[in-house]
């Protein structure tokens, strides 16, 4: 019989059995957790896509305890809070090192009151509390990550009161992808409380092919760049991460989610009108909403558009299909996403430089074409009745018309 033994990965290997392990003071056994199966149903904490904050896309590192309390206090009383934003959650460089138990410690001179005590004040705004951490062995700012740790890891962030956690993909050598998140998957389902699962793996591996058993939601690209259509390196723009999720519509549903990044509304590196777009189609991708920008330094237009909760009704439809690009001419595209109860939400999207009537047919509805409908415009709020055959609109350079389109007769 072949016998393998690696303690810092937390698997024991005798032959074809594996037993999945958890280290002591990183070495050593301190309980076996017979298959890496996953026994405990998945909680329902995201039957709806997740709405909140992140702190990387607006400061990086530079994060500290009055930071993310100034945040929860502008998202409480910004509009954000009263339009279904929940979460407040601290991205990557709030670790520093570990305890001689192997607990994971926070930054003593960025977070002096410690997490826990940080946690408190959010959920006393009545908002929920995030954190991030790594698959690997480090973060990807090369701070402690979770290998090895994963089950003392979630026992800690739920005794903080930790309700969602986003877990990286750096520092993994080879380590397989779906066995690793699971891994993870079953330490926060033994830690004794509902936690958010946000799966950061960047799209290489394919998650919408076996995150759904495991997380809430799955990263499906690199990172997201502030730009309407330029690539640097991993990060991607809009239009780039856009085209990549079009057609991953058939893998995501009610609490299993694609998730293609954070939203940079408000950031500076495009304009309303293209913040108008992005808010708009990451809405019919069912995407979940979570800011990256400063919270406590808005200007109305970017309230605006956080807070259109027209807009949000979309994200977060019972239903939970994504839209799908329906008709594709050039730079003008027709999505289309159905909804509880019948209704159809629209988006007519102009990539170009130009403004251009785009149009949408009852067909591309699945509707006969006598069928009378009342027309909402979820950007100005204007509402056409008694509407037959289809709808169009002249579409602003790089924006977009939004219509719900609900069936009358």
């Amino acid at each position: 019989m072949e016998l393998s033994i690696v303690l810092r990965s937390g698997i024991l290997r005798i032959g074809a059995a594996a037993l999945l392990l958890t280290p002591v003071f990183g070495f050593g056994v301190a309980s076996a957790h017979e298959t890496l199966g996953l026994e405990a149903p998945k909680p329902e904490v995201a039957m709806t896509p997740p709405m909140g904050w992140n702190s990387w896309n607006k400061f990086g590192c530079n994060i500290d305890e009055a930071k993310i309390r100034g945040v929860a206090d502008a998202m409480a009383s910004s509009g954000m809070k009263d339009a279904g934003y929940q979460y407040i959650v601290i991205d990557d460089c709030w670790q520093k090192d570990r305890a001689a138990d192997g607990t994971i410690q926070a930054d003593p001179e960025r977070f002096p009151s410690g997490i826990k005590a940080l946690a408190d004040y959010v959920h006393s705004k009545g908002l929920k509390f995030g954190l991030y951490s790594d698959i690997g062995a480090k973060t990807c700012g090369g701070r402690p990550g979770s290998r090895g740790y994963e089950f003392q890891d979630a026992r800690t962030w739920a005794s903080w009161g930790v309700d969602y956690v986003k877990v990286d993909w750096c520092y993994t050598g080879s380590s397989e992808a779906n066995s690793s998140y699971t891994i993870m998957a079953k330490a926060l389902r033994a830690s004794g409380r509902d936690i958010v699962f946000s799966i950061c793996e960047w799209g290489d591996n394919k998650p919408e092919e076996w995150a759904a058993p495991l997380g809430h939601l799955w990263r499906t690209t690199g990172d997201i760049r502030d730009s309407w259509d330029k690539d640097e390196g991993y990060s991607h723009s809009f239009l780039w991460i856009l085209d990549h999720n079009a057609n991953l519509w058939a893998n995501s549903g009610p609490n299993h989610w694609n998730d293609p990044d954070m939203l940079e509304v408000g950031n500076g590196g495009m304009t309303d009108v293209e913040y108008r777009s992005h808010f708009s189609l990451w809405a019919m991708l069912a995407a979940p909403l979570i800011a990256g920008n400063d919270l406590s330094n808005m200007d109305k237009a970017t309230v605006d558009i956080l807070t259109n909760k027209d807009v949000i009704a979309i994200d977060q439809d019972k239903l939970g299909q994504q839209a799908r690009r329906v008709a594709q001419n050039g730079d003008a595209e027709v999505w289309v996403r159905p909804l509880a109860g019948g209704d159809r939400a629209v988006v007519l999207f102009n990539r170009s430089a130009e403004a251009k009537t785009i149009s949408v047919d009852w067909d591309d509805l699945q509707w006969a074409p006598g069928l009378k409908a009342s027309v909402k415009d979820l950007w100005s709020k204007s509402v056409k009745k008694g509407v037959k055959g289809g709808y169009g609109a002249e579409v602003a350079p790089h924006g977009v018309v939004m219509v719900r389109i609900s069936p009358t007769i």
